[in-house]
């Protein structure tokens, strides 16, 4: 058994909740309680309903999660609100949320861990919210192709690419999970070609029209590799076992 205090103090600084600040609304660290102990730690993109009944299943009693329950608007615990909370204050289950500051975490974020998994080196960072850039951007020596093959090994449930820039990229920028935003400094920062998760219709003109490479592999798959990483780091401090809930989100 492991403090649940501690738990959260050790979470807290790992991914800097006190710095970096989050879309209005959105909060990041312990959402729901438990009675103060630990046994498991989970963790899980979304805080649905389903990832809740799946960790409890799984005798879990501190889920991480990357999609909290706390968004603008406040919405009513009323429903499948109500049935979220009921799950996790019925059998002890606490949530622990982790937003903007584990996407963009410079070890254990999820720009980051992507970035490592391609082999890709960090070169910078870019698109500032509210004091912190929260995209990555990497050095490339690799041709498209290769950087392509590495993109649909890494997510085997299907990658959309739109590939209107170079063959042999120089310079590419990460934004995990929903990337529009990041499309207006993309051509700025000198990117020729940007990896993310979701997108809308017309970044396919924008890609053609900015002669971009765009890959976008999934706003769930794209935004695993976080969670799982602050998950692991907190069972092997506190000594506890640890397991991942995966929804196998499709988009």
């Amino acid at each position: 058994m492991a403090c649940l205090r501690e738990i959260v103090k050790f979470c807290n600084k790992r991914i800097l909740v006190d710095t970096i600040k989050d879309f209005p609304g959105a909060f990041n660290g312990l959402q729901i309680e438990n009675n103060g102990s630990v046994s498991k730690i989970g963790a899980s993109v979304d805080a649905g309903l389903i990832p809740f009944k799946n960790s409890i299943n799984e005798s879990i009693d501190f889920l991480i999660v990357h999609h909290g329950l706390f968004w603008t608007p406040p919405t009513p615990l009323i429903g499948s609100n109500y049935a979220k909370v009921q799950q996790c204050l019925s059998n002890n289950l606490a949530v622990y949320g982790a937003h903007l500051p584990l996407d963009c975490h410079p070890e254990i974020g999820n720009n980051a861990i992507l970035a490592s998994k391609l082999d890709l080196p960090q070169a910078g960072t870019f698109l500032s919210y509210e004091g912190n850039d929260i995209g990555l951007t990497t050095d490339c020596q690799i041709s498209r192709i290769e950087l392509s093959k590495r993109l649909h090994e890494l997510f085997p449930r299907g990658i959309h690419k739109m590939e209107y820039g170079p063959s042999n990229p120089s310079k590419i920028a990460i934004l995990t999970g929903s990337g529009q935003s990041a499309f207006e400094e993309l051509e700025a920062i000198g990117a020729d070609s940007f990896i993310t998760g979701e997108l809308k219709q017309h970044h396919f003109n924008l890609a053609q029209e900015l002669n971009l490479n765009v890959y976008s592999c999934g706003h769930y798959a794209t935004e695993t590799f976080g969670v799982k990483a602050l998950g692991e780091e907190v069972a092997s401090n506190f000594d506890l076992p640890f397991e991942f809930i995966d929804t196998e989100c499709p988009l």
